[in-house]
Order: structure tokens, then C-alpha cells, then sequence
């Protein structure tokens, strides 16, 4: 492969636009980038303007021109999109997938050819570098295929090489992990809101607890249940807090949570199957 290889995204949504945002802040030029979708142009024209990336609306030819192709369309929309490719693409690319569910046998079924799969998951946190991605290697990559995945996403983030079957607990976990943070941080400003804090005193507060409790996850070996007790004294505010937390089954509704998001990704790779296996 090309040490400036072309790198073609069929899809331009958020997970397309945040790798390619933080792509082009690190190890890749603009240029080296072609964006295409099914059939909004006004999106690639904002992608075209806004990082400087190549915009194609001939899915063909941007897959011709292709070294690395990333799938990052909705996982319903991908038989329709390789159907329109499949006879375009060659062996010596490398296809990565972000398709939640979406197995890499499946990929290289709608392809129809033994063509390299890499399957990746990685989360919006990518737009500023920081994403947390799991990828698992297909049955025809090899080694050096799952390095140079590897060498992409280092560049917006960390980056975990699992089993294709644990990639829907990530998914569940830190694909999704992103939103989940975000509801909390929601329910913070408006419980911020009610206590009377004004809007503008509290996000900072918020945000830096949040990024300072995580620092602190890192720089120690201590489990968060040592660093939560060493947080709460007897009787304080802290342990008043947590009582109604427990009251309200947090922990039991978080987990609930990354089940059932795990269970969705697993139920979008078989209804996929299922619409597949009816259409041949």
C-alpha cells in the first residue's frame, strides 16, 4: 500500500465526519480523502468546505480510486451501497467497516470477492482525538492489514484489537459510551438548573468533575469503588447523594443499558442476515 494511501468513506454522517475531523488534524492530509453517500450532495458539499477533503458523488469512481475504503453508512443502507460497488473494488484494497452488527463474513458476501475486512468500532470522541476503538481482523486481512487499521485510528485515539464476537459488547460499551455520558451530563445541568446555579457557573463545574474523575481513573490503579468510598464520609453530602442513586438502581439501570445497546447491535447484524439471505 501507498505511504500516502487515497482513503474513500461511503457515508458522510457524524461517525464519518468526527474520524475524518480528527484524521486531518494528525497523520493525513485533506487531499488524501474522498467522501461519498447515497444522494446528498449538500453534505458533501459541507464536508468539502469544511475540512478541505475530497467530495465524490460517483460512488465508482471513489472506490476506484480507493486504497483504504470505510463503510460508514447505516448498517440497513450496506447491501444496497456494495451492491452499486462490489464490481469496482479489487483485492488489494482494504475495506474497514464501522458497521455496528455487521459481520465481516457478511461484508465480504456482499462484495463477493475475498477481499481484505477489517471491522472497527469507534466512538464520535474522534472528532478531538480522543476515541476509544476496538477493531477485529476478517478472515482474508492479514497481519499488515490490521496494523495499517490500526496506524488510522491511533490518530484519533486508542485502540483495542479484540475478537470480531466481542465487537458487539464494545459496541454496547464505549461505541455508544459517548451518548451515555452526555445524558448524564444533561441531567446534571438540569438538576444544576433547579438547585439555582446559574447555566453558566455550572457546565464548567460539571465538565471539569467529569474530566478531573477520569484523570484520576487513569493516574491510579485504585478501583473506582476505592476512589468513590475515599470521596464519601459518613454522614456527609456525598453519602446522601449516593443513597438516592442506589435507591433509583443507577448501577443496575447502566448496565441494563450496555446489555441492551449490545443486544441492538447483535439484532441489526441478523436482521441484515435475514434481509440477505431473502434477497439471493
Amino acid at each position: 500500500m501507498k505511504n500516502r494511501p487515497t482513503i474513500t468513506f461511503i457515508g458522510a454522517g457524524s461517525m464519518a465526519e468526527s474520524l475524518i475531523s480528527g484524521m486531518t488534524k494528525t497523520l493525513y492530509v485533506p487531499e488524501q480523502i474522498i467522501v461519498t453517500n447515497r444522494c446528498d450532495r449538500t453534505r458533501l458539499e459541507y464536508m468539502n468546505k469544511t475540512y478541505g477533503v475530497r467530495s465524490e458523488t460517483d460512488k465508482r469512481k471513489a472506490v476506484k480510486e480507493a486504497d483504504i475504503i470505510i463503510l460508514a453508512m447505516k448498517p440497513k443502507d450496506v447491501a444496497e451501497a456494495m451492491g452499486a460497488v462490489a464490481s469496482t473494488i479489487h483485492g488489494h484494497q482494504l475495506i474497514i467497516s464501522l458497521l455496528a452488527g455487521v459481520t465481516t463474513d457478511t461484508i465480504v458476501s456482499l462484495v463477493g470477492k475475498n477481499v481484505a475486512v477489517i471491522r472497527a468500532m469507534p466512538n464520535t470522541s474522534a472528532a478531538i482525538g480522543q476515541s476509544a476503538t476496538a477493531i477485529s481482523q476478517g478472515r482474508f486481512a492479514t497481519a499488515a492489514h490490521v496494523a495499517i487499521a490500526k496506524k488510522l485510528f491511533e490518530t484519533v485515539g486508542i485502540v483495542a484489537i479484540v475478537p470480531e464476537q466481542d465487537l458487539h459488547a464494545v459496541t454496547g460499551l464505549s461505541g455508544s459510551g459517548p451518548a451515555y455520558v452526555y445524558y448524564l451530563v444533561e441531567a446534571m445541568e438540569k438538576a444544576a438548573e433547579e438547585i439555582g446555579l446559574d447555566r453558566s457557573v455550572a457546565k464548567p463545574l460539571i465538565l471539569q468533575t467529569i474530566i478531573g474523575a477520569a484523570h484520576m481513573l487513569q493516574s491510579t490503579n485504585k478501583h473506582p469503588s476505592i476512589l468513590r468510598k475515599e470521596v464519601t464520609s459518613p454522614g456527609g453530602t456525598t453519602e446522601a447523594g449516593i443513597e438516592v442513586l442506589e435507591q433509583y438502581r443507577f448501577q443496575e439501570a447502566v448496565a441494563a443499558c450496555i446489555k441492551r445497546a449490545t443486544e441492538r447491535s447483535e439484532e441489526l447484524g441478523k436482521a441484515l442476515l435475514s434481509s440477505a439471505a431473502m434477497q439471493s
